[in-house]
């Protein structure tokens, strides 16, 4: 009898270590983003604080510039085809956020813009921009790097640059926690929502 109940303690054993080894292996990342708030302007102007607006949503992220030619708008545009694809019944259970780190040339009505030319939908869609500080402070917490490069004056005498970038989207569980990186520009559609479905039956 000793052996048996030894027996089927050891086989639960090894069911929980294989369900937790699982689940890391799927999302080797598990960082808490929800120790410190960060505030910041969205696209209709009103004051909100990051993440705290995500609470309970399973949130696909992305930091982009407006002026940026090619890998922003390629990102935004991966995470619009993950949104088209969701199926309805987990819809309603994903946010999308974008946040710029060039507030001082995204203010909410360009980042409203820049939403509206790609038809991104505002009861899904959150486009956020605040001060340098708040911004930095979710740069670094995401361990995205940001460089202006290639400065110029257009020819309303305006400082005009590119920024070289991080390129990526990132997955946040409905608990808060950043649970997967992918590249943004060559994004795996697919991959992601897999990992969202996933997510979404925990």
């Amino acid at each position: 009898m000793k052996n048996r109940y030894n027996l089927i303690k050891l086989l639960s054993l090894l069911i929980i270590s294989t369900l937790f080894s699982g689940c890391y292996e799927r999302f080797p990342l598990d960082q808490d983003l929800t120790r410190t708030q960060n505030t910041f302007f969205d696209q209709d102007s009103v004051t909100v604080k990051f993440p705290a607006i995500i609470k309970d949503k399973i949130t696909v992220f992305a930091m982009v510039y407006t002026h940026c030619p090619d890998i922003c708008p390629m990102t935004t545009h991966n995470m619009f085809l993950v949104e088209e694809k969701l199926p309805a019944n987990i819809k309603g259970q994903v946010k999308f956020v974008v946040i710029s780190f060039d507030p001082n040339r995204d203010s909410p009505a360009v980042l409203k813009k820049f939403a509206e030319i790609r038809e991104l939908n505002f009861n899904n869609w959150t486009l956020l921009s605040g001060s340098e500080k708040n911004t930095n402070e979710v740069m670094l917490k995401f361990g995205i790097k940001a460089i202006p490069a290639d400065s110029s004056y257009d020819e309303n005498g305006e400082l005009s640059y590119n920024v070289i970038h991080t390129d990526r989207i990132s997955l946040i569980d409905q608990e808060g926690r950043l649970r997967s990186n992918y590249k943004g520009s060559t994004a795996n559609i697919e991959t992601i929502l897999e990992d969202i479905k996933y997510l979404s039956n925990q």
